[in-house]
């Protein structure tokens, strides 16, 4: 499956931004979908997760009641809603896609595909 992500972009703090993942190649109904994160000398890092079904979604603590993610498995597209945004928020996003059940616990190295990232910048 390949992905493909974007909505990127420079905002101020306290604003938002919509994230979009789509994919191609095969449907995206058998896979969970997440997306993390990547800032500069950090590693990359779980941001948010949603089931196949999209029955079940889990956030990591540091966007938790900022944060949405939501799937369209008739578009084959995932979508992460960001309000709030804070400086920390600054870093490349990525959407990810795997057939074993994501969570917050969820690695980077156990992520099966990846899609380019897409950067957010947040101005304080």
């Amino acid at each position: 499956v390949q992905l493909q992500a974007s909505g990127g972009g420079l905002v101020q703090a306290g604003g938002s931004l919509r994230l979009s993942c789509a994919a191609s190649g095969r449907t995206l109904r058998s896979y969970d979908m997440g997306w993390f994160r990547q800032a500069p000398g950090k590693e990359r890092e779980f941001v948010a997760a949603i089931g196949w079904s999209g029955g079940s979604t889990y956030y990591a603590d540091s966007v938790k009641g900022r944060f949405t993610i939501s799937r369209d498995n008739g578009k084959n597209s995932v979508w992460l809603q960001m309000n709030s945004l804070k400086p920390e928020d600054t870093a490349v996003y990525y959407c990810a896609a795997d057939r074993s059940e994501m969570s917050d616990s969820t690695q980077h190295y156990d992520i099966s595909y990846w899609g380019k990232g897409t950067q957010v910048t947040v101005s304080s």
